[in-house]
């Protein structure tokens, strides 16, 4: 059962949302967008589970895994915006640590962009010490470039949230999820949670294992993640259960700023919406923050997900596997077929958020058929 409104002339965009469960094997699912601050979509359907036949909500809590990362960029620039972060001065200047195993030199800009070669650590970590936070940062500040750092980048997994999120701490003193609750979530009056409250779990929707179509070739990424010598596994896996343990409560207490975030798609596009303008007079980044924030920092083959990616200061810029809505777009994919990401150009933002896993290397049928049916919606009301 499909719940929620459009806007006149925005239909064929619930048709689209409706047509996932039957075309995509959609289990649960939320979809919204705002058109200059104001939203135009605001959709739910489906399920928690399998299982659980309690209605999918509009208030339903998912991970939303990496698309995490662009709220963090957010915190991030704001700080910077404020003259608190400056994002060419080295890391070590605000973290001591991290200027051992020749790493004095590396600008915060190189965190937020993968470019510092710290997708992984070599010290022996436990999940429990991951979830921890102090032991992956100190490994982090120890640790080796796995190349050399502002020659090249890579998809750093979980290690964003650390390095960018030490940093943060170190600057405001506070957590990165108490941050993102301080500067964006209270703000707007949305759901971001990095940390998840015990009483708030009630509210979440577990994660469907990942489903593939009959004929679908071998993802790529995949493929990666299956082989333990390789970038990719120690970048997502970190040598431990991560992956095969996002539906645990210990994760979800835990702050990894990387991946852990619970989210909904009215909170993501509403969060999307005030970085392009005010939201109820909420402002996130000024236009010359955000500007600043959506030139590319990385572009090309990428040596943890090993094809093709675009980075800006923290957000994922468009690309052949997050193709997002063209080459205006900013924002975040998570893994598993989440997102949230803006237009700046045309002035749209647009949340995604399922609990149905799908292939992680090419885009997804399912916010690709959105993002289709909200192009042609707005190319109609342009007369174009």
């Amino acid at each position: 059962m499909i719940t929620g409104t459009v806007a006149p002339g925005f239909e064929p965009v619930r048709d689209a949302f409706a047509a996932n469960f039957s075309d995509w094997g959609e289990v649960g699912a939320t979809c919204c967008v705002h058109l200059d601050g104001r939203p135009v979509v605001d959709l739910a359907g489906g399920r928690i589970g399998p299982d659980d036949d309690r209605p999918y909500s509009p208030d339903t809590l998912q991970m939303v895994a990496s698309a995490t990362k662009g709220a963090v960029a957010i915190c991030a620039l704001r700080l910077a915006e404020r003259g608190q972060l400056d994002l060419d001065a080295p890391v070590a200047s605000y973290w001591p640590e991290f200027a051992a195993a020749g790493k004095a030199h590396i600008p915060v800009r190189w965190l937020l962009s993968h470019r510092a070669g710290l997708p992984k650590v070599d010290a022996a970590l436990t999940l429990e010490q991951i979830l921890a936070w102090t032991p992956l940062v100190d490994a982090l500040a120890a640790q080796v470039p796995f190349w050399e750092p502002g020659a090249d980048h890579g998809y750093h997994a979980l290690t964003y949230g650390s390095l960018v999120g030490e940093v943060l701490a170190r600057v405001t003193g506070s957590s990165p999820g108490e941050l993102i609750r301080k500067e964006i979530a209270e703000p707007l009056g949305i759901d971001f949670v990095v940390g998840l409250p015990d009483e708030s779990i009630p509210r979440v929707s577990p994660m469907l294992k990942s489903i593939r179509d009959p004929g679908d070739r071998p993802d790529p990424l995949m493929l990666q993640l299956a082989d333990p010598a390789s970038l990719a596994h120690g970048a997502f896996f970190m040598d431990t259960a991560f992956l095969t343990s996002m539906n645990s409560p210990d994760l979800w207490r835990a702050e990894i700023p990387a991946a852990n975030g619970f989210s909904n798609a009215r909170s993501l596009s509403r969060m999307y919406a005030a970085c392009l303008g005010e939201v109820d007079g909420v402002r996130l980044l000024e236009p010359a923050t955000l500007a600043a924030a959506i030139a590319p920092q990385s572009e090309g083959l990428d040596r943890v997900l090993t094809y093709p990616s675009r980075f800006g200061l923290g957000f994922q810029l468009p690309s052949g596997s997050r193709p997002m809505a063209g080459p205006t777009c900013f924002g975040h994919y998570g893994l598993g077929g989440s997102t949230g990401f803006a237009d700046a150009e045309r002035g749209f933002s647009f949340g995604y958020v399922v609990n149905q896993m799908r292939s992680a290397s090419t885009p997804d049928p399912r916010s690709s058929a959105l993002i289709a049916a909200l192009e042609a919606c707005l190319d109609s009301r342009r007369g174009t």
